[in-house]
């Protein structure tokens, strides 16, 4: 099985990771393989055979076609997954496709774990039957109270199954992280099902947002890309300390990537 590997729980883009032709058409050559990648996923996914092992596999090959165009990846804080001794709420900033994408093949190899999502997604061409295989709680977005209530109901059925939870909570993806847009849905999770949060901080800006269809946008290998876990925070009284401190964490990480 090919996968991540880690020095001193660090990774970073190998120096001979480029390909000619993703540096010469990284846009182009990168959604070949990824257009190409989804087609196969969503054809296991539809029949059934597509599990855990097959998510990682896809989602690496997602992450080593971005590497093909020169776009250089590092991720740290590893060892805060390896070490959790419980299922956890993973909550991150959002910025494009890329986290969705590429999140998996990072956390799903350390632990078992879904997305928090908007219902939109269940219904992508193709890309629809992967999702529903990795069994994620869907919001529909259109009624706050009841998307609330479905994440504390099936969120705590998740995580006692020992399947950990990874939420985006702003209203909408984008570069700039305004920490009064970061809604608490995360801490909250997790404060009610007992399990601790783990800080996420993402600059996934490489892979734009596009013109005409959103998720589709141009890859830009000159701009670095970083993901960051931090140490987990166990949450106590009402969350409003956890929730404070894992947006101290992005924020530190986003000035000191900039």
């Amino acid at each position: 099985m090919n996968q991540l590997t880690y020095d001193k729980h660090c990774y970073h883009t190998p120096p001979d990771a480029s390909s000619f032709w993703g540096r010469l058409f990284p846009s182009c050559s990168f959604y070949i393989s990824f257009l190409a990648n989804v087609y196969l996923s969503g054809r296991k996914a539809k029949y059934g055979n597509y599990d855990d092992e097959a998510w990682c596999q896809s989602s690496f090959k997602v992450l080593q076609a971005l590497e093909r165009t020169g776009l250089h990846i590092s991720i740290s804080g590893i060892e805060h997954l390896q070490a959790l001794k419980t299922p956890c709420v993973i909550v991150g900033n959002h910025i494009s496709m890329m986290d969705t994408v590429v999140v998996p093949g990072i956390v799903a190899q350390e632990i078992p774990m879904t997305f928090i999502i908007k219902e939109s997604l269940m219904h992508y061409p193709v890309f629809k039957y992967v999702m529903r295989s990795r069994n994620p709680i869907a919001l529909s977005r259109k009624n706050p109270r009841e998307d609330l209530k479905k994440v504390f109901s099936e969120g705590k059925k998740r995580l006692e199954q020992g399947i950990s939870i990874t939420v985006f909570p702003q209203t909408t993806r984008g570069t700039e992280f305004i920490p009064k847009q970061f809604n608490s849905i995360g801490v909250k999770l997790a404060q009610k099902a007992g399990v601790p949060v783990l800080p996420l901080a993402l600059k996934t800006d490489a892979w734009t947002n596009g013109k005409l269809i959103k998720d589709l946008g141009r890859i830009r290998p000159e701009v670095s890309t970083h993901f960051a876990f931090g140490a987990p925070i166990t949450v106590e009284g009402k969350g409003k300390e956890a929730h404070q401190q894992v947006i101290n964490f992005i924020s530190s990480k986003l000035k000191s990537w900039q």
